[in-house]
């Protein structure tokens, strides 16, 4: 399976995970293709696929439960636990990080199109990602080349790393096996 593919269903898992929304506004149930959902109350707490919540919330019916969310905060806190830890540690992220990364920026995006004066929090936010991402793939190609792997190394990884960390594991120890063959 290419990195492309395994990115691509993370994302379609990501998009069908069931995640805590909050109602703004009262709202009849709604029925959509044999899907029903709703009715919803204000003020109440419901659990709806990611992306049926993110819908809503275009729709200005419901929010996300901050917890749910990625934000500036959270992602500082993540760069600088990953940047203190030595290269042969790596921390736990959620196994749902990039998906969320993702649509992190991508709303930071739409909103700097829509008010320029966003574009420095988009531009840095973007830049501290590449940081987590850069550092991440840093120790992770250090451990692919290595022999040993730690379990709990494995476990702190997010199924997209793990997926990168089988293919260059792969990669590098048949091309060690092949330099070092004799006869």
């Amino acid at each position: 399976m290419s990195t492309k593919a395994s990115i691509k269903d993370e994302d379609f898992v990501f998009e069908n995970t069931p995640v805590r929304i909050i109602v703004n506004r009262n709202c009849p149930k709604i029925e959509l293709a044999g899907l029903k959902i709703g009715p919803f109350q204000e003020g109440k707490e419901y659990e709806v696929m990611f992306w049926i919540a993110e819908e809503l919330e275009k729709a200005g019916i419901t929010h996300l439960r901050e917890e749910e969310m990625l934000d500036a905060m959270k992602l500082h806190k993540i760069h600088w636990k990953e940047r203190v830890q030595s290269v042969k540690e790596i921390s736990s992220l959620p196994e749902d990080f990039y998906p969320r990364l993702r649509r992190y920026l991508s709303s930071l995006r739409e909103d700097a199109v829509k008010k320029p004066e966003k574009m420095k929090e988009y531009e840095r936010m973007s830049g501290l990602s590449r940081d987590i991402v850069d550092c991440r793939l840093k120790k992770i190609i250090s451990l692919a080349s290595t022999s040993a792997q730690t379990e709990q190394f494995l476990k702190s990884m997010t199924k997209e790393e793990r997926a990168i960390y089988k293919r260059l594991h792969a990669i590098i120890s048949n091309w060690r096996k092949k330099i070092l063959k004799v006869g």
